[in-house]
């Protein structure tokens, strides 16, 4: 990218910033910018520090380097402020910076869904009219005890006999561990050129709709699909996001552009990473479901209604969460 073009795509993103920091300098009772405006500072301030870094690597005249220097420079003692405001912060990223960021690398996004998808897709159906198809993706143990979890006759579903004794607390802990593994290792893998969360947004598809396809061939309806169907909007969407996190890392070292292949990989990661931190919430928020709603006795009735519900607001919140003031 040339300065000019440099230049004009982001004129009006330092504008924003050079207001912003002028209003935070005033007194409180000065200010003319509302608390939501100045919650993106820090957000905005990175960005900022990107186009410093980037205007020195490719050698852009003084003058804008200086600009951009001196901008940074007044900014810096003004995101501290922001240090002691970490529930605001927390909320801001919640209701704003997750969503929006996760929007802006939709494309990754879309390509970890297929990626996921599809072969759960076609290995679930493919399961459901192949009774051993499911043993080449599972050793025979592994399918063993998951009919055993999804049996009818089975008080606690989703828990194997070993586990049919722990509490609701404990499941929760081995839920989190098992779900924020799942995850890291399909974000942290793309370091492989991305080849590395192909393969583990593949294989779990292969898995869970094999799975699904087997024993909804069982007949286990009643027991599988209530199990999963509320815990899955969050865990299922959650691994997905992690995966378009790691093909991120892995464009970067594919594709570096006018970078070296490490400056590329660290711009990179930091764009990923409010999609690593939203993904590990939502595996959170789906281990608490599992630990103490999915295995419990109401009715299968409620737990589809409820499943529809949790499905409708992932879905309403990742497409439609801090639009309000049309930055996307």
């Amino acid at each position: 990218m040339k300065q000019q073009q440099f230049e004009l795509e982001n004129q009006p993103l330092w504008d924003e910033i050079e207001s912003l920091i002028e209003d935070l300098q005033r007194k409180r009772q000065h200010r003319q910018l509302s608390k939501q405006q100045h919650l993106q500072f820090p957000l905005l301030y990175r960005k900022l520090c990107s186009h410093y870094a980037l205007a020195r690597s490719r050698g852009f005249s003084p003058a804008l380097v200086d600009q951009l220097h001196v901008m940074v420079l007044r900014g810096h003692p003004l995101l501290y402020r922001f240090k002691g405001e970490w529930g605001w912060r927390i909320l801001q990223f919640v209701f704003t910076g997750f969503p929006r960021a996760l929007r802006r690398q939709k494309a990754y996004f879309l390509i970890s869904l297929l990626a996921f998808l599809l072969p759960g897709l076609i290995m679930g159906t493919a399961c459901f009219l192949n009774d051993d198809l499911i043993y080449s993706v599972m050793n025979e143990a592994t399918v063993a005890e998951m009919e055993q979890n999804y049996d009818p006759a089975n008080d606690r579903p989703g828990r194997s006999v070993e586990r049919s004794s722990d509490t609701d607390f404990l499941m929760f802990g081995f839920y989190i561990m098992n779900n924020i593994g799942i995850g890291f290792r399909t974000f942290a893998s793309g370091i492989l050129f991305g080849i590395g969360s192909l393969f583990f947004l593949l294989f779990n598809g292969l898995v869970i709709g094999g799975v699904a396809g087997h024993l909804s061939r069982l007949g286990y309806h009643d027991t599988f699909w209530p199990f999963v169907s509320g815990h899955g909007s969050f865990e299922l969407t959650a691994i997905v996001i992690c995966g378009a996190a790691g093909l991120m890392l892995g464009h970067a070292l594919l594709a570096p552009r006018q970078q070296t292949r490490l400056q590329a990989l660290k711009m990179r990661a930091l764009e990923a990473l409010p999609l690593v931190m939203g993904a590990a919430l939502m595996l959170l928020f789906a281990a608490f479901i599992e630990a103490f709603w999915s295995s419990s006795s109401v009715a299968v009735a409620t737990k589809y209604a409820v499943a529809a519900i949790l499905w409708a607001v992932v879905i309403l919140y990742l497409v439609f969460m801090g639009r309000n003031d049309g930055s996307g």
